[in-house]
């Protein structure tokens, strides 16, 4: 994968190489929204909005009017306003600096997944006895079917993207109920508890405290 990093923070973005090709990624810089513009020949870009000529939104506009290349925005700022200027601008995630190289890496991953066409061989997932057919939206442990409810599904076939993987409740709100999901994250408790409850094994859907969730399946 070809990963563009626009960022006028040369520390940064000498941090955002090392760490996207020791991942295997080729990676591209650039320190203007100008010059990010101009670039055409990449699979991802990393977009930061604080830039010298003008701001990562507009990069994204202008960069939408010609390619639906998949945008991950970076910002040091994490007011809602600003994240939802982000995503209506075009991009395919936001992600708040701070952040950890493995959570970025992750969400290239998954933006990358969910945005590119899926052939038919690999709609079926399989981690241990559990195997989950997307497809036939079926679900089986060890041969037997568990029936799931429509959500249910959804969310286990989210957590299981990337097993081992943290996924904050805001973005598993956002993705498994609506990109504009405004109601109680008590919805997401309880589909979770179900869930747990249904597959049998509520060892596998780990909480993690203040965070989200992740699936690891324990021996």
């Amino acid at each position: 994968m070809h990963v563009l990093v626009v960022e006028d923070d040369q520390a940064i973005a000498s941090s955002l190489t090392l760490g996207l090709q020791s991942a295997g990624m080729t990676v591209t810089h650039v320190a203007t929204g100008r010059q990010a513009v101009e670039e055409s020949q990449y699979d991802l870009m990393l977009l930061d909005i604080g830039l010298p000529d003008f701001d990562g939104f507009e990069v994204c506009r202008r960069v939408r009017l010609t390619s639906q290349v998949p945008i991950i925005m970076l910002t040091a700022r994490a007011d809602e306003i600003d994240r939802v200027f982000g995503l209506e601008s075009g991009a395919d995630d936001y992600v708040a600096k701070p952040f950890g190289l493995r959570e970025l890496i992750a969400r290239i991953r998954a933006v990358t997944r969910r945005l590119t066409p899926q052939e038919s061989a690999t709609s079926t997932t399989v981690i241990g006895d559990l195997t989950i057919d997307s497809a036939t939206r079926r679900v089986t442990i060890a041969g037997v079917e568990i029936e799931l409810t429509t959500k249910e599904f959804d969310l286990l076939e989210y957590l299981t993207r990337e097993p081992g993987v943290v996924y904050r409740r805001n973005d598993i709100l956002e993705t498994v109920w609506d990109t504009e999901w405004y109601g109680p994250t008590k919805t997401l408790d309880a589909h979770i508890a179900a869930l747990r409850k249904k597959l049998g094994h509520p060892e596998w859907v780990i909480a993690i405290r203040g965070v989200g969730f992740r699936f690891e399946m324990t021996s």
